[in-house]
């Protein structure tokens, strides 16, 4: 509100703004208000008075309710309902804020806000409340504790802000401009140029934002671009208030007389859709305030200063019967303001005092408020009860008088006898994890329970409370955890015992005998490690990736190519995706799905493992389609004989796992509506049945893929929202089947688990109760099974147990669009043959690839894992043999496994989430060469990142065409790093230090010499890599790297990305160049490179002598260059 255009009879109450120092009550005052109102020593009340408790209030009609004092004789400036509690804030012309709670209006806070300057706006947020002065912005939480304070500039003259979303706010006043500012950053973020300066009101609807201007003009403005769209000359003179409603805008305001500005009772109304004005509102008393409450109807609220109050419809005629009185204890109405759900309405007048208007007896503020928090009573004046049947009740509780008397407690030594309390026994894995050093043992605390805290269990008996003796001193025979005897041991979540070296003693081969490389658990969100070997021994997808590379910076299908290439090169040893989730994290849609782990939720396992990586394989199977189109698609990646991986328009993913099909809704007035549509995977979708009979896996499959539900739907013919039946019919069926099990509840556990017993009871009817109990089958027992031409397998119980998912599916393709499906069997294989499902049109068979499954472990926080079938491509190209086999994917744990394991699932601790099912001879249908994308061009000059590079300051020389590298050149190799996160660390109680996580490092400048040419000795590459996260330690000492040199916007340095350097170094490998270097092992594994041993010459292993520590470059270029190293950071 424009307060400069006021009543001029406020003037003679200015003195009275700091009257509240003087505790001597305002002659203006009514006395009959504040009787039994308790003033402190600065005449501020302390307690809000209500009106006598016989106010009857009429239902529907608007009456004064209550009314308390604010603060004594100082005018409130803006009052304001809170949006999330049932409370009123109320500010002052003194920079002090109150806020009330419920319609009784009880005093909950009271606070200061500014010392010198008037509160002009109050904005409720869900943690805290906005306070608007001239040139500061505030943030407080309710009870007065300061969130933040933002201090504008001093020549600004703010009146109004805005909030547009949860975290951005607009503030606008007398000046020519808008500020937005970020919540989230406390910044301001941008800065809107305004043509008609004095923006004091602003509204938003879903169309536009609506600017109030001291010069009487309504701006219409674009959301977006924040232009101006429309603008309303309302009033010659200024504009005192507006209200938006729908499609109309009500203003009221001033005009210019002969003797000066005079309040206008014509109310203008304009209609929103047309854009013109409509026929002004006459109204009854002079309009200061006005706003919609649209209860019944559209009505209007106006207020004039003097307490007069009248309601009217906005198209209709003002009738002066509905006109009402506000009594103000001083002469004028400061403010205004009307509740959520439009039952109160609250006026703050001259005086300090406040009134509020309801239309019940019983008003709520807000539809759905939230419970508020109230301060917790004083212990002193109200003891909590004791409950005298708790043994560990600590009796200090009771405070008692000092005496000099006996006490009751106070037995004489002939009826009592000392009785110590006894130890309890020591945890279990404590003995089992101490290690003893002389006659003290010294053991990791379990974390079971607070430090320096043991319970104690008071026994009945002696004998129940002897029972710590059975616990062994010796940690032999006590090697599995009671807490997690249910979790196989090779299922459990596996972490790396870091040491002085790091990474370097850790012996990997322990959990990995294969040649297939493990994935490390360490990176933040890496729980997605399991998917991302899913995908690499797809043989499709692995080749698809690997041929993939574009420009885009973070492309998540180049980073997984690179990605697989190292675990394509590795054998045995474990690969990290750093590069991989660093791209990931930077994806905007990850963020939004909530696929980016805080390290303190993925640490503590808050997060649902199970629900997250169903929606990270929805998400990447996306993103990969979108970044994989057929323009990105080499030519060189195409089928022989015409057949190619995609069709036109369409990705490779998008053939691969899309399934193509019909979305049929059906009216019930006979209305049919049909749209094509595909999908990437499946959601399983359960039957309601309880009854426990038998239902396959391949019915839910069915079920779930030609999906019929019945849900409310726009008909065109009926023109309404009706009740419609909607079926999905499938047209083509994708070549990888993609399946999220959703099991995210006890009900849908309990159905796997009761079909799973199902399942088990006619196995056993099958083979006619002669089921092994293991796996071991002697020559009489297999005589006795039967014809050589029914001769099966035999399974044991174990391997029957837990199962319901089968290996393989049968799909039929119907004439009339149906779909048939149904378990496929080894014993169906020997009846129809293994080309039957080929042969006949439209029938296809799946077998099972992949099964995602999450691992609950309670101490632990749960983990994924995979069963992958890895085919004999890969055998071949890593073992060099040709079989199938089934493994566990557990990070960096493989460890191959019965095929059965991979189907069995213990709902206890084993629950699925993700199946893949591939079509039989998928491989044979496309050509899987993979063409190196990398080439040479990556390595000539590129430009700077960097705006002010100064090009006089060059470090290096790029390569030209007749330098390009050959097998066997060698290269100097020299990387720096910055450290993102800060490594995590514990002292042991024998004083030993224990890693927990290491450091997370990022590369920020790689540099590459010539090792031989006339050029000798002169990098080629010396790239500072540019970074977008924030780097806690520059390691400026060692590296050299300064705050700003990584910053494209300051840096002088030769900046780039670091997929460009990337590249650069990849071809490098690819070309067989032999890398000369100090300690490259981890240069490489931070840079994220797998590189094979036999090209690399490091000094580090160079010249160690067995047994003896490592030698560091500064003493190698003393005693052999007889140079100096790190002695000085210099200037680069």
């Amino acid at each position: 509100m424009n307060f400069e255009v006021l009543d001029p009879g406020l003037a003679e109450y200015a003195p009275a703004m700091h009257s509240a120092l003087d505790p001597v009550l305002d002659a203006h005052l009514n006395p009959s208000l504040l009787q039994n109102v308790e003033l402190d020593p600065e005449g501020v009340a302390l307690e809000a008075l209500p009106v006598q408790e016989s106010v009857h209030i009429m239902e529907g009609v608007y009456s004064e309710l209550h009314s308390v004092v604010a603060e004594v004789g100082v005018p409130v400036s803006v009052s304001h309902f809170d949006l999330h509690e049932e409370m009123l804030w109320v500010g002052s012309h003194g920079g002090h804020a109150t806020s009330f709670f419920g319609p009784a209006l009880e005093r909950y806070s009271s606070f200061q806000v500014n010392g010198s300057d008037d509160i002009r706006q109050i904005q409720s947020l869900e943690n805290g409340i906005l306070f608007l002065t001239k040139n500061n912005l505030k943030y407080m939480a309710r009870g007065g504790l300061i969130i933040f304070d933002y201090l504008l500039d001093e020549s600004e003259d703010m009146h109004s802000l805005l909030l547009t979303d949860s975290s951005t706010l607009l503030v606008g006043g007398l000046q020519n401009h808008i500020l937005e500012i970020d919540l989230n950053t406390v910044q301001e973020t941008q800065k809107y140029a305004v043509e008609t300066p004095g923006v004091t009101i602003m509204r938003q609807t879903n169309r536009f934002f609506f600017c109030g201007h001291t010069s009487g003009r309504v701006s219409l403005r674009d959301l977006r671009t924040f232009k101006v769209e429309h603008e309303f000359d309302a009033f010659s003179g200024s504009l005192s208030d507006f209200d938006v409603h729908g499609n109309l805008l009500a203003t009221c305001g001033f005009s210019s007389r002969l003797t000066g500005l005079a309040c206008d009772r014509f109310l203008k109304v304009y209609d929103l859709r047309m854009m013109r004005a409509i026929t002004p509102l006459q109204v009854h008393v002079d309009p200061a305030f006005l706003r919609f409450i649209p209860t019944y109807t559209s009505r209007l609220a106006i207020i004039s200063q003097s307490g007069q109050c009248q309601f009217c419809e906005p198209t209709g005629l003002a009738n002066p019967a509905d006109i009402f009185h506000v009594n103000p204890v001083g002469p004028l109405l400061m403010t205004f303001d009307v509740s959520a759900s439009k039952q109160a309405l609250a006026f703050g007048d001259s005086e300090g005092c406040v009134h509020l208007w309801t239309d019940s007896p019983e008003p709520s503020f807000n539809p759905y408020s939230r419970e508020t928090e109230f301060a917790l009573p004083c212990l002193v004046d109200s003891l909590p009860p004791l409950d005298w049947s708790q043994d560990l009740l600590p009796l200090s509780l009771i405070p008692v008088p000092l005496t000099t008397d006996t006490l009751l407690s106070d037995w004489p030594a002939a009826n009592s006898a000392p009785a110590p309390r006894r130890a309890p026994p020591v945890d279990a894995e404590i003995l089992r994890t101490m290690k003893k050093v002389g006659f003290i043992g010294y053991a990791p605390n379990p974390r079971t329970r607070l430090r320096n805290q043991i319970p104690y269990r008071l026994k009945e008996s002696d004998s129940e409370f002897d029972s710590f003796s059975q616990v062994t001193e010796s940690p032999v025979g006590r090697e599995e955890e009671p807490h997690r005897h249910m979790v196989s041991k090779k299922y459990r979540k596996v972490t790396i015992k870091y040491s002085k070296l790091g990474l370097e003693d850790f012996d990997f081969k322990h959990y990995n005998k294969t040649l297939f490389a493990g994935l490390e658990p360490h990176i933040p969100n890496a729980y997605c490690n399991c998917m991302i070997q899913v995908l690499y021994f797809l043989e499709p997808v692995r080749c698809l990736i690997q041929n993939h590379l574009c420009q885009k910076e973070f492309c998540l299908a180049c980073e997984l190519g690179f990605l697989f290439h190292m675990l394509d090169l590795s054998r045995g040893d474990p690969c990290q995706g750093s590069n991989f989730l660093r791209a990931f994290r930077t994806i905007p849609e990850a963020s939004a799905l909530g696929l980016i782990l805080a390290d303190s939720d993925e640490a503590s396992g808050k997060g649902n493992l199970a629900r997250l990586i169903q929606r990270w394989n929805r998400f990447i199977l996306t993103q990969l389609h979108q970044d994989l189109q057929e323009l990105e698609v080499p030519q060189a990646y195409r089928g022989a004989g015409g057949s190619s991986f995609c069709s036109s328009g369409d990705s490779v993913i998008g053939q691969l796992f899309s399934c193509e099909m019909e979305n049929c809704s059906l009216c019930r007035c006979g209305s049919e509506t049909v749209r094509a549509s595909s999908t990437l995977l499946f959601t399983l979708s359960y039957p309601e049945d309880k009854t426990g009979k038998n239902c396959d896996f391949a019915q839910v499959l069915k079920r779930s893929i030609c999906l019929e539900q019945n849900t409310q739907a726009w008909c065109d013919n009926c023109e309404k929202y009706q009740p419609t039946i909607q079926t999905r019919n499938i047209c083509h069926l994708p070549d990888i089947l993609v399946i999220n099990c959703e099991v995210n509840s006890l009900k849908e556990a309990d159905f796997w688990r009761m079909q799973a017993e199902v399942a088990f009871k006619i196995a056993i009817k099958k083979h006619g109760g002669e089921i092994s109990k293991n796996k071991e089958f002697a020559l009489a027992d297999w005589k006795e099974l039967g014809s050589p031409e029914g001769m099966l397998m035999c399974p044991s119980i174990e391997e029957l147990k837990n199962v319901w998912l089968p290996f393989s599916i049968r799909m039929k393709m119907t004439k009339n669009k149906g779909l048939d499906v149904c378990n496929w069997t080894d014993g169906d294989e020997m009846q129809w043959g293994p080309a039957r499902a080929e042969e006949e049109h439209g029938v296809y068979v799946y077998d099972l690839m992949a099964t995602v499954v999450h691992i609950l472990d309670s101490r632990t926080g749960g983990s994924l894992v995979a069963h992958i079938k890895v085919g004999e491509t890969y055998h071949q190209r890593k073992e060099g043999v040709t079989h199938q086999q089934w493994y566990l994917f557990n990070d960096f744990l493989i460890e191959p496994i019965d095929k059965h394991e991979a189907v069995q699932f213990d709902m206890n601790w084993k629950v699925p989430a993700i199946l893949y099912y591939i079509k039989r001879n998928l491989n044979s249908k496309y050509n899987l060469n993979i063409k190196n994308p990398i080439e040479a061009s990556v390595l000539l000059a590129e430009a700077s990142l960097a705006r002010k590079q100064r090009k006089t300051h060059t470090t290096f020389i790029p390569l030209m065409l007749n330098e390009m590298p050959q097998v066997g050149d060698l290269v100097g190799l020299d990387a720096e790093f910055v450290t993102l996160n800060e490594e995590e660390a514990e002292l042991r109680s024998d004083g030993t230090k224990s890693t927990i996580k290491p450091s997370q490092m990022s590369v920020a400048r790689i540099t590459c010499v010539r090792g031989q040419g006339p050029n000798e000795g002169i990098p080629f590459i010396d790239d500072y890599i540019s970074t977008q996260e924030q780097v806690v330690d520059y390691l400026t000492q060692y590296s050299g790297i300064k705050p700003g040199d990584l910053d494209a916007k300051i840096s002088s340095k030769h900046l780039t990305t670091l997929k460009s350097t990337y590249l650069k170094l990849r071809f490098l490998i690819d070309i067989g160049v032999k890398f000369v270097g100090h300690g490259l092992q981890k240069d490489f594994r931070v840079i994220n490179l797998m590189v094979p041993k036999d090209q690399v010459l490091d000094t580090v292993y160079l010249f160690h002598m067995p047994r003896k520590r490592m030698i560091s470059l500064r003493f190698l270029a003393w005693y052999f260059l007889d140079a100096a190293v790190f002695s000085s950071v210099l200037a680069l």
